[in-house]
């Protein structure tokens, strides 16, 4: 009888304290038990709204379902990620993958980009050319970037934690560690999601040779509620309400009882699917449907990876180690006096004003607010991010 759990889920190299050269070859036996599992897919009775009011209506999930089993094609995406150099190493006792791309310009400025859930490294694959060759894509040498795309602790191809800890603060001391592990003396951070609390970290942090960071999510609160709000303050407001009440179950989930929650996500793809899906319906700058904003075959190159490595309760348990281990709360980091940059996409399921950020960080150097993208910036609007990334670091390398 075939170990089912055994086949379903990647085996990963050890790492070491070198950095490893590491490819994705996803043995055939994992995706043949990937497409025996959609094919018994057993679904739920229909919702009784004709919204996405209580969830993911059945009939978008048949259609993404039938996709995934009968058109999508794992190993094309095998083959793009593996264009890119990927690497290994160990850092407080934990693997960590990531894409190191070095640019060949002459004073690149080292950037490290950090996704969130439920994205991974997926998001900043189509910037990182740009970033990193900008004269074949539009841009000037003077803002090229040596470009480093970790996966989080428990995410992709890192190690999974087996003990407690690995919060955002603990992956913000390992992204020190790893830049330092690449030799970089000089250095800036980006992120979103929790890549975006990674970043605030680091920022509180201050490590020698961070110069700066940017992030497209902003967690900045002002410290007394104003009784008459302007316009974009009461948005912000709203935006919370309605995150509160419609949009955070998965939050008070995946931080409370990610492993209850595994068991049914690591069993079934449609379950995995459906987990993350409906956060591209609620987080793109979309029509009405996931689609206008990724492709089916994107989505379900995120949605594929979660599976293929059996992360959903590795990733879930971030939350739970998030919301314990940072102060005043996982979305609250206080004043930064590290130079910060934000850009601000339309989509975002949190939009604060500007105010709001230059009163916690005291050493705002770059604002922006874009016509267009949601939650998933560099995937939805790869050149909308690159050229603010690049507009952003400008004067800090000047400086």
């Amino acid at each position: 009888m075939k170990d089912t759990a055994k086949i379903a889920a990647l085996d990963l190299p050890p790492a070491t304290e070198q950095i490893e050269p590491f490819q994705v070859a996803v043995p055939q036996a994992a995706l043949d038990d990937l497409h025996h599992r959609l094919a018994q897919t057993r679904w739920p009775d229909a919702q009784t709204v004709g919204d996405w009011s209580q969830g993911l209506p059945l009939p978008n999930a048949k259609a993404l379902i039938e996709h995934w089993r009968d058109r999508y094609d794992w190993r094309l995406f095998e083959k793009k990620l593996n264009a890119f150099p990927q690497f290994r190493t160990g850092i407080d006792g934990l693997g960590i993958h990531f894409i190191h791309v070095k640019s060949k310009h002459a004073n690149a400025l080292p950037i490290i980009l950090t996704h969130g859930w439920p994205g991974s490294i997926i998001e900043f694959l189509d910037v990182i050319g740009p970033l990193t060759d900008p004269t074949s894509h539009g841009g000037r040498a003077e803002d090229a970037f040596h470009v480093v795309v970790p996966s989080l602790p428990g995410f992709g191809f890192s190690d999974k934690p087996t003990g407690v800890g690995w919060s955002v603060l603990r992956s913000a001391q390992a992204w020190i560690a790893l830049m330092q592990r690449l030799g970089y003396c000089k250095w800036v951070a980006q992120g979103g999601d929790w890549g975006a609390g990674v970043t605030h970290v680091l920022g509180h942090l201050k490590p020698a040779g961070l110069l700066a960071a940017h992030v497209n999510l902003l967690f900045v609160v002002p410290r007394v509620i104003p009784s008459n709000p302007d316009p974009k303050e009461k948005r912000a407001f709203d935006s919370v309400q309605q995150y509160i009440t419609e949009q955070s179950g998965y939050f008070k989930l995946q931080s409370s009882k990610p492993q209850t929650l595994a068991y049914g996500l690591a069993d079934s793809p449609s379950g995995q699917a459906a987990w993350i899906y409906e956060k591209f319906h609620a987080w793109t700058d979309n029509g009405g449907q996931p689609e206008d904003a990724l492709s089916l075959d994107q989505m379900l190159d995120d949605i594929t990876l979660y599976w293929l490595t059996d992360t959903a309760g590795s990733s879930a348990r971030f939350y739970w180690e998030s919301a314990r281990n940072t102060a005043g709360g996982a979305f609250h980091f206080g004043r930064i006096e590290l130079p910060m940059a934000a850009t601000v996409f339309p989509r975002e399921y949190y939009c604060p004003p500007r105010a709001w950020a230059e009163a916690l960080w005291p050493n705002l150097f770059y604002w922006s607010e874009v016509e267009r993208g949601g939650h998933f910036a560099a995937w939805e609007q790869p050149a909308v991010f690159v050229d603010e990334i690049r507009k952003a670091f400008r004067s800090i390398r000047t400086g």
